[in-house]
């Protein structure tokens, strides 16, 4: 991952997703990742708490499946706001018990459908009702920043984007990308970078790509962010 629009170095989490199926935790669709806020969340804790003793200096809250769109999907359409403010109180109680308590907690909002199959991307009005939802969840639970990450296709990480940027939080973008170094939905890094620039990410990220490809990806990041500077 790239680290902000500046420079200096962050250290961010790893996967939470993996991390729970290593440790026995069921991460079975529809909820995921998110399945561990309502059966394991001393588990999601203890993650937290590795990471930061690892190095880690933003903690990524357990909210990459609380989205409306899944919550619906497995029968969970009225605990959205519940589980979500569940996951950056865990992350954020993670933090307090470490010796690091100027680590930051990041709220992440994904993709509302597949993170890898952008042609499932819902309407316009879909996304900003979902991702808005999502980003006032977040900005209640008290994140220090909201992380949009994952995103495959410009129309849903502009309005992830628009949506994280109304709560007057920091605001990360993060993409995936193919073996080419485009998003997944084939457009450019260039013109994603172009597309969110309007609501002033802190940062802009790669992210779930091999790591003997972070190297080329990040040298187009910055070539993307040097043409727009």
């Amino acid at each position: 991952m790239t680290n902000t629009l500046k420079t200096g170095f962050t250290i961010l989490d790893g996967a939470m997703g993996t991390e729970l199926t290593r440790r026995g935790i069921d991460t079975t669709l529809p909820l995921w990742s998110a399945r561990a806020l309502i059966e394991a969340p001393q588990v999601v804790e203890q993650i937290h708490l590795d990471y930061i003793a690892a190095g880690a200096r933003v903690i990524t809250a357990n909210t990459f499946r609380t989205n409306v769109r899944t919550m619906q999907r497995a029968g969970f359409a009225d605990q959205g706001r519940a589980l979500t403010h569940a996951a950056v109180r865990l992350a954020k109680s993670a933090v307090a018990q470490s010796n690091h308590a100027n680590a930051r907690v990041a709220g992440s909002m994904a993709p509302v459908e597949d993170c890898y199959s952008p042609w499932l991307v819902p309407s316009d009005h879909e996304l900003i009702a979902e991702h808005g939802a999502l980003a006032g969840h977040l900005a209640e639970a008290g994140c220090d920043l909201i992380l949009v990450e994952t995103m495959n296709l410009i129309r849903e990480a502009v309005a992830a984007a628009h949506a994280a940027h109304q709560t007057g939080l920091p605001v990360w973008v993060s993409f995936t990308l193919n073996e080419q170094n485009t998003l997944l939905s084939g457009e450019t890094l260039a013109d994603a970078v172009q597309a969110v620039l309007p609501f002033e990410p802190k940062a802009i990220l790669v992210n779930c790509i091999p790591v003997a490809q972070i190297s080329s990806a990040l040298s187009v990041l910055h070539e993307a962010l040097c043409d727009h500077e």
